[in-house]
């Protein structure tokens, strides 16, 4: 075949950038930083959103919908955060041909928004918790965009909760990390993501503790993947949010928000790709299987069709391309581009023979499958490739992460993969100096896996990283 992508370890950025224009996942919006998501990323956008929402309403989440316009003094109600935002801020100013009494701005977020109507919608600890979560584009000013990763506009979903203690607060958005996010990203998008705790000096703006999921790349670099935030009384303070107790006094709520984004499409193709494209996990592609018609014969498409109707019986998300006039390499290429999981090839030949060919993206295999037992190969290698994408980002995670002891290695180790060293070797002191390198701290992990209370827990780890 020939070479369609610059190969990854020719040059990575160039092979992501390759991999969307010749995969139709993307193309530059007409503003810079801003992207046109095409319908074969949209679609895995989709599943995103649909394996995502029914988790969050799991978590007894309801969906709503707030303004894209947000006032600006909303935002300059809590210090922290609108000085956290200042330099990504869209403000409108001028809107029916005249100028504003107060500037717009368009929402970057929207803790403050929610803020305002839940002081309306609270008024006793029976309105608690309120648990409320909305999918919009947010707008955030990008100087070095990059496709999925950083655009100035992007889709994401945010959840934004109000809970009548601390504790309520910080079991929920860890509830949303670990049974929301993370279960995802492990089951549906076979990533295995670290979970752990943003420093001080990384946590969201207006937060007293942020927790992130992070996963290596196929470079080595770091991606954050979803974060969920303990914004305290900050927040509560700032918009009056207030309950009557049962005691009969009047409390601050404790409120969280959380979320995650388009940069997951990004994430799937740098940790999954490979030089021929990208490898949808099965769990996750919105197409799972594609039959593909070689060549127009005799019974040959009432088999393709007839196999189509036995793997949806057995839930299996397929589709038929019976494209007899566009050359069959060239359909096989774009397949291959675009990461559908399986390919079930039928020709007259094969058709003769009483086989269909089985070819398995994740490892490029091919085989004559006798057509009687095309179902049970397929849901069969679905199940079994959704595993190896697993395994094999696991492993080249383990491969690239080094245990060190000083900062100067962590530093050095970070150039080409992660970087794991005790927080107490790297402090405040050593992670500006890491910054100055280009290297962050992607998060801090106690020593079992676990996400630690504070940075001040003895046995904290912290995980050093260059990132997008």
């Amino acid at each position: 075949m020939a070479r369609v992508l610059t190969p990854r370890a020719e040059d990575f950025p160039r092979w992501y950038q390759d991999l969307i224009n010749k995969a139709r996942l993307a193309d530059n919006g007409p503003v810079r930083g801003t992207m046109v998501i095409r319908p074969a990323a949209y679609a895995i956008w989709e599943r995103m959103q649909a394996e995502m929402d029914a988790r969050i309403k799991e978590a007894e989440a309801q969906n709503a919908y707030f303004p894209l316009f947000i006032p600006q003094s909303y935002l300059s109600r809590e210090a922290e955060h609108v000085e956290g935002f200042a330099p990504e801020l869209a403000v409108v100013t001028h809107a029916g041909g005249k100028e504003l009494a107060e500037p717009i701005v368009v929402r970057p977020t929207s803790e403050t928004v929610f803020g305002e109507f839940m002081a309306k919608w609270i008024d006793s600890y029976r309105d608690l918790p309120l648990l409320l979560n909305q999918w919009a584009n947010v707008v955030r000013w990008e100087l070095r965009p990059r496709t999925f990763l950083r655009t100035t506009e992007f889709l994401w979903q945010e959840g934004h909760t109000a809970h009548a203690t601390q504790a309520d607060a910080r079991d929920y958005a860890r509830r949303i990390l670990h049974d929301v996010y993370q279960d995802f990203m492990v089951n549906l998008m076979a990533l295995p993501v670290v979970p752990g705790r943003k420093t001080s000096r990384e946590r969201f703006a207006g937060a007293i503790n942020t927790m992130t999921l992070e996963a290596m790349m196929g470079d080595g670099k770091a991606l954050q993947m979803g974060t969920s935030h303990e914004l305290g009384q900050n927040f509560a303070k700032a918009f009056d949010i207030t309950y009557t107790s049962q005691a009969g006094g009047v409390e601050h709520a404790w409120t969280t928000s959380w979320g995650s984004t388009t940069r997951m499409i990004g994430g799937l193709i740098m940790v999954h790709g490979d030089d021929n494209g990208l490898r949808l996990p099965p769990a996750l592609a919105p197409v799972q299987a594609q039959i593909m018609v070689i060549k127009a014969g005799e019974g040959v498409q009432e088999a393709a069709v007839k196999l189509r109707d036995e793997l949806k019986a057995a839930g299996v998300r397929v589709k038929v391309d019976d494209r007899a006039d566009i050359p069959f390499g060239r359909r096989a290429v774009d397949a291959e581009l675009q990461g559908i999981p399986v390919r079930v090839e039928v020709g007259p030949r094969d058709l003769a023979a009483g086989n269909a060919v089985v070819a398995r993206r994740t490892d490029g295999t091919k085989s004559p499958i006798a057509l009687g037992e095309v179902v049970s190969d397929v849901v069969a290698a679905l199940k079994a490739d959704q595993q190896r994408l697993y395994d094999a980002a696991l492993q080249h995670r383990e491969d690239k992460t080094v245990e060190v002891k000083t900062l100067g290695d962590a530093i050095e180790a970070a150039q080409t993969g992660w970087a794991r060293i005790p927080w107490s070797a790297v402090g405040a002191e050593g992670e500006a100096e890491a910054n100055g390198k280009a290297v962050t701290v992607r998060c801090l992990v106690n020593p079992d896996g676990s996400v630690p209370e504070s940075e001040d827990e003895p046995g904290v780890q912290a995980i050093l990283a260059r990132a997008y």
